[in-house]
C-alpha cells in the first residue's frame, strides 16, 4: 500500500493538471478559435469565462457529495466528463458547441479539484501529507504556467483543436492509476441531502463570479454605454441574498441535526479560517502576472503563441523547483513559514517583472523574474492547502476541500476583475496621445490586438501604453499579495 498511494499521488496530480492547464490553454488558442470558427468578441470572452463560472459555482457540491459517494468515485466521474466533453469540444463546429463543452469541462474540473483533496487528506498522514500537498501545490503553479506553452505549441504547430484533444491520453492513465492506487473513502455516514443548500450555494457562487468575471464589460454601476444601470449590481445584491439565506438554512439544519452541504462551525478552526481567508487574497495577487502577461506579450510585442508560452517556462521550472525544496524546508521551520516565505518571493518575483514589462525587453529580463515568482508559488500554494486541512477531522475532508477551492476560485475571479478592470482603463487613459476616441476603443476592446496591424508612430504609442498598462497591473498584484502576506501573520500561533 506504501508505494501504491504514491502511485495515486501521481495520478490524481496529473488529473489536476489537466483542469489547471485547460483553464489556461484557452488564452494563447483563443485567437486562432475566432478566425477558424469565424465567431464574435462575445462567444470568445463566454468560450474563456464559462469555464471559471461553472466551475467556481459547483467546487462546493461536488467536494460535499464526494463524502456520501466516494472520494475516488467522484474524481473518476470528473475524468469521465472533462475528457468527455473536451473531446466534444475539439470537433466543435460552432461558438455555441464549443462554449457549452466548456461548461460540462467546468463540471467535471469542480469534481475532481475539491476532490482530489480529500483523497490526499484521507490517505497521507503526518510528514506524508506535508509531501503530498507540496506536490499537489507545486503542479497547480507549474500547470499553471506550462499550459500556454503546451497551447501555443499545439495552436501553432498543429491546431487549437489539438489544445482540447490533448486530454484523452491523459485522461486514460489518469483513470487507469486512480482506479489502481487510489483506495476509496467517505465521510459521515448521514442519512438525506441538503439539496436546498446545493441549489442556493451554486446560486451565491454563479451570481457574484459572474458580476466579478462580467463588471468590467457590462458597467459597475452604470451601463459600459453611460445610458441607463448596468444590471451588476442586482447581481451583487442576489449573491449577498442567496449567502444569507445560505447561512441561515445551514445553521438550522446543523441545530437540527440535518445534514447540510457545509458545515459552517469548521469556520470555528482557526487555522481553517485564517488559511482560507490569505488563500483567497493570494489567489487574487496570483492572477495578475498570468492575465496581463500573456496579452501583453503577444498583442504588444508580437509574439507567437508558442514563444509566449517558453517566456512563461521559468515560473513552471521554479514551481518544481520549490516542490521539492519545499518539504525539507517544512520540517525545519514549519509550513506557516514556508507560506510566508513563498509570498515573499512571489511578491517581489511580481515585482521585478513589473519593473521591466517595456515596450520592448529581452526575455531573459522576463524569465529571470518569472522563475523567483514560481519558485513562490511552488511554496505558498502547497502549504497554504495543508494549513487549510490542517485540523479539519479527514470524515469532513470532502466540504472544507470543496470550500478551500471555492476560496481559491473567488480570489482568482475577483483578480481578474479588479486587476483586469485596472489594466484596460490605464491602457485607455495612456492612449489619449492617439487623439483618436474611435481608435482608442477599438485598442481596448480588442484588448491590443489591433496594434500589430497598426502604422509605426501609432504602433509605439499603443505599445508603450499597454506596457504601462500591464506594469500597473503587476504593481497592483504585487500590493494584493502583500495583503495575503499580511494576512499569514495570524497563522503563526497555529499548529505547524
Amino acid at each position: 500500500m506504501e508505494k501504491k498511494k504514491w502511485f495515486g499521488l501521481v495520478a490524481i496530480a496529473l488529473g489536476v493538471a489537466a483542469i489547471i492547464v485547460d483553464a489556461t490553454i484557452v488564452n494563447v488558442a483563443i485567437p486562432s478559435i475566432i478566425k477558424d470558427l469565424r465567431i464574435t468578441s462575445s462567444q470568445a470572452q463566454w468560450i474563456q469565462e464559462v469555464y471559471t463560472l461553472v466551475f467556481a459555482s459547483t467546487l462546493l457540491v461536488f467536494g460535499r457529495l464526494a463524502d456520501r459517494v466516494g472520494r475516488r468515485n467522484m474524481f473518476m466521474l470528473g475524468v469521465l466528463i472533462f475528457v468527455a466533453s473536451s473531446l466534444l469540444a475539439a470537433q466543435s463546429q460552432s461558438g455555441e458547441m464549443l462554449i457549452s463543452m466548456r461548461l460540462l469541462q467546468g463540471l467535471g474540473g469542480a469534481m475532481m479539484l475539491p476532490t482530489s483533496l480529500s483523497i490526499l487528506n484521507s490517505t497521507f498522514f503526518g510528514k506524508e501529507r506535508g509531501i503530498a500537498f507540496a506536490i499537489w501545490g507545486s503542479t497547480i503553479g507549474a500547470a499553471a504556467a506550462i499550459g500556454p506553452l503546451i497551447g501555443g505549441w499545439l495552436t501553432t504547430n498543429l491546431s487549437w483543436r489539438w489544445a482540447f484533444g490533448i486530454n484523452l491520453p491523459i485522461g486514460i492513465v489518469v483513470l487507469a492509476g486512480t482506479y489502481l492506487f487510489v483506495k476509496e473513502s467517505k465521510g459521515e455516514n448521514e442519512l438525506g441531502i441538503d439539496y436546498v443548500g446545493a441549489v442556493l450555494s451554486v446560486l451565491l457562487m454563479g451570481s457574484l463570479v459572474y458580476a466579478l468575471i462580467e463588471g468590467r464589460n457590462h458597467g459597475w454601476w452604470r451601463t459600459a454605454s453611460g445610458v441607463g444601470m448596468s444590471s451588476i449590481p442586482f447581481f451583487f445584491l442576489a449573491s449577498i441574498i442567496f449567502a444569507a439565506l445560505f447561512a441561515k438554512i445551514q445553521i438550522s439544519r446543523n441545530r437540527s441535526g440535518k445534514p447540510v452541504l457545509f458545515d459552517l462551525s469548521l469556520f470555528k478552526i482557526t487555522s481553517f479560517r485564517n488559511a482560507n481567508f490569505a488563500a483567497a487574497v493570494v489567489s487574487l495577487g496570483e492572477l495578475g502576472l498570468l492575465f496581463s502577461l500573456p496579452l501583453w506579450l503577444q498583442n504588444a510585442l508580437g509574439y507567437s503563441a508558442f514563444k509566449t508560452g517558453v517566456v512563461l517556462v521559468p515560473l513552471a521550472v521554479g514551481a518544481f523547483v520549490a516542490s521539492g525544496a519545499g518539504s525539507g524546508l517544512v520540517q525545519k521551520r514549519g509550513p506557516v513559514f514556508v507560506v510566508q516565505l513563498g509570498i515573499a518571493l512571489e511578491m517581489v518575483g511580481i515585482f521585478l517583472t513589473a519593473l521591466n514589462i517595456q515596450s520592448t525587453v529581452s526575455m531573459w529580463k522576463i524569465g529571470a523574474p518569472l522563475f523567483l515568482y514560481g519558485v513562490g508559488v511552488g511554496f505558498a500554494t502547497a502549504q497554504l492547502t495543508g494549513v487549510v486541512l490542517s485540523e479539519v477531522p479527514v470524515e469532513r475532508s470532502g466540504q472544507a476541500s470543496g470550500m478551500a477551492s471555492t476560496m481559491r476560485q473567488l480570489g482568482s475571479a475577483l483578480g481578474i476583475a479588479i486587476l483586469g478592470t485596472v489594466l484596460f482603463s490605464a491602457f485607455g487613459s495612456n492612449l489619449a496621445a492617439l487623439h483618436q476616441p474611435q481608435l482608442q476603443a477599438s485598442l481596448v476592446q480588442s484588448a491590443g490586438a489591433m496594434i500589430q496591424n497598426m502604422p509605426e508612430a501609432s504602433a509605439t504609442i499603443a505599445k508603450t501604453a499597454f506596457a504601462q498598462a500591464a506594469s500597473l497591473s503587476a504593481f497592483v498584484a504585487a500590493a494584493f499579495l502583500f495583503l495575503g502576506f499580511l494576512a499569514t501573520l495570524s497563522l503563526n500561533q497555529q499548529r505547524s
